[in-house]
């Protein structure tokens, strides 16, 4: 064998031995660097973990779980669509990646896209039909496109898969709540509630429902309750506020929605309600002001529409009131019939005048 023949295989034989540790070490690399943005996530160091999932991308790129680790963290920062794009790529390498589809569908749907994300749900459930967490999810972005019982159905079944989860007894308390079994609504807040008295949430559902029973009492005690637990929920004094209304007790109920629109002033719930209280003690003008608002965050909130027309009623603008009642209907506003009956009623007092 010539010198130069042995000397090729020689050098075969080293770059050989060289180049299958590089490709290991690349990927060990890789690891450890997932391993590091893990240990700083647990730690709530978000920018040092993604800087580590940046470099485990880097060792390899198709390495799935380093995208779906650093989009978790972009999701934790409030990085949404820096999340989307990286549960895409981790879905693209690992086209069943079924936890992958769960979060991206709950970035989907705080982006605004819920079909889009009943769609990520579904493929989930396709891929692992027994994880309750995306049947839970799917209720919920089901219950967000008024398909209560499609999102019935979902809790049912992850309930069935896993009845310890409280979070998912309150969301169907809120799907019964919406439909109007206001009973198997509390049975449900009150089984959410012994698995964890202390989710504010909980509180406030069963409050709502107790509410709707004509229970105001037990209802005030319930938002009390939420609002100890979590006093800077802007909603939970809003609904307190409305109890309040419902009582006749104008002067509580403002201090209730005054406070909510003091950590939220974008919640037109709260600017349709203190509207109504600003009516019972006979402030038009102040009234009027606060449906406006309402109605400027919120175009088809139907309820701001009845107490504007209830309070251009009262100011005689008759014609105004009229157009109000009917967006009120339009829309479906409960109130609608009685208003639209006493509407009438006006018009013919001053007809016959």
């Amino acid at each position: 064998m010539s010198g130069q023949r042995i000397y090729c295989i020689w050098l075969w034989l080293m770059l050989a031995t060289v180049t299958v540790p590089a490709q290991h070490s690349r990927a060990s690399s890789a690891a450890s660097y997932l391993e590091r943005g893990n240990a700083w996530m647990a730690k709530s160091e978000i920018e040092r973990a993604i800087a580590d999932y940046d470099l485990a991308i880097a060792f390899d790129p198709r390495y799935a779980l380093a995208y779906y680790n650093r989009a978790v963290a972009r999701q934790r920062k409030g990085d949404l669509a820096g999340a989307a794009s990286d549960y895409d790529r981790a879905i693209e390498l690992n086209p069943r990646y079924a936890d992958a589809y769960i979060n991206r569908g709950i970035v989907r749907c705080k982006l605004g896209e819920v079909d889009t994300g009943i769609n990520d749900f579904s493929r989930a459930i396709e891929f692992n039909p027994r994880d309750a967490g995306a049947w839970n999810n799917r209720g919920k972005a089901r219950g967000d496109r008024d398909d209560l019982a499609g999102a019935v159905a979902d809790f049912d079944q992850a309930i069935k898969l896993d009845s310890r989860n409280n979070v998912v007894w309150i969301n169907r308390c809120r799907a019964y709540y919406l439909q109007g079994k206001l009973d198997a609504a509390l049975a449900d807040c009150n089984q959410a509630l012994k698995l964890d008295a202390r989710n504010a949430d909980a509180w406030n559902n069963r409050g709502l429902a107790r509410q709707d029973k004509g229970d105001f009492d037990d209802a005030l005690a319930d938002f009390d309750h939420a609002i100890t637990l979590d006093p800077q929920q802007a909603g939970f004094y809003s609904n307190r506020g409305r109890v309040w209304l419902m009582k006749v007790e104008p002067d509580h109920a403002l201090d209730d929605l005054n406070r909510a629109l003091a950590i939220d002033p974008k919640l037109s719930e709260a600017w349709s309600c203190r509207g109504v209280a600003w009516v019972a003690k006979q402030d038009f003008t102040r009234a009027m002001a606060d449906f406006d608002e309402a109605l400027r965050l919120n175009p088809r909130q139907a309820g701001a529409y009845c107490g504007r027309g209830l309070t251009r009623m009262a100011q005689g603008k008759l014609e105004e009131a009229e157009a109000d009642v009917a967006r009120c209907r339009e829309l479906g506003g409960d109130l609608r019939s009685k208003v639209a009956a006493l509407l009438r009623e006006m018009k013919q007092r001053r007809a016959g005048r």
